[in-house]
């Protein structure tokens, strides 16, 4: 199984500027207003940033940084009997179905569906940069029948949702996710939230200072502070 190019589009510096961790209010919202431009996410994710709508306010970016934060140690997700025999009833592909798996995950039938038309327009361009991948798990029909999407950037891989249409289907993208992850020597994996679903695979929640450490180490960067 391969994994994505190593070699992402140069992005240019952003016109907007990310509060620090220390300035950061209390509470997950930490920014609203902004745009969805390359150069703008990609800063967002290395300062431990994402957006997402509003709630109530459709078409407001609003922009969190959740304390604490949902991560998966890339050593602790938990993989039951039956799931490894699940993942044998699937094919894992990489980068084949961008457009197909961000539209699946952005179904408005789905319970608390946040993913727009602009949404799906930025991160598409970002993947076609070579910054956004999906994992996608194809069944023995050759049928999409679950994967995931996120953002790339060193060491880090900031997931942003995944799907399923078939049983364990998105538990096994996120296996495999962790198998590239691990073998290109990447070490932050990022959930956003840690909810009862994934609990239940190994995703424990930090402090959002501690995520920020850990942020910089994937990032090869010297911890970000005033």
């Amino acid at each position: 199984m391969e994994g994505w190019s190593t070699s992402p589009d140069r992005v240019g510096p952003s016109r907007w500027r990310f509060p620090s961790p220390d300035a950061m209010a209390e509470g997950d919202l930490v920014s609203v207003g902004g745009d969805l431009e390359p150069e703008t996410l990609v800063d967002a994710y290395r300062h431990g940033i994402f957006p997402m709508e509003v709630t109530g306010l459709p078409g407001v970016i609003g922009w969190w940084s959740p304390d604490p934060r949902g991560i998966l140690p890339l050593d602790g997700m938990r993989v039951t009997r039956s799931l490894r025999q699940s993942a044998k009833r699937f094919e894992i592909r990489v980068d084949t179905a961008f457009d197909a798996v961000i539209r699946a995950c952005a179904d408005p039938s789905r319970e608390d569906g946040w993913i727009t038309e602009p949404f799906i327009a930025a991160y598409t361009r970002l993947h076609a940069m070579g910054w956004a991948h999906s994992i996608e798990v194809v069944d023995r029909a050759g049928e999409l029948a679950g994967g995931l999407y996120g953002i790339a950037i060193d060491g880090l891989f900031a997931g942003e949702s995944m799907f399923h249409r078939q049983r364990d289907a998105s538990k096994v993208a996120l296996m495999a996710l962790v198998e590239i992850m691990r073998a290109r020597g990447m070490t932050l994996l990022d959930v956003q939230w840690r909810t009862d679903h994934l609990a239940s695979l190994g995703v424990i929640a930090i402090p959002r200072r501690e995520y920020m450490a850990r942020l910089c180490a994937a990032l090869g960067e010297s911890d970000r502070r005033p």
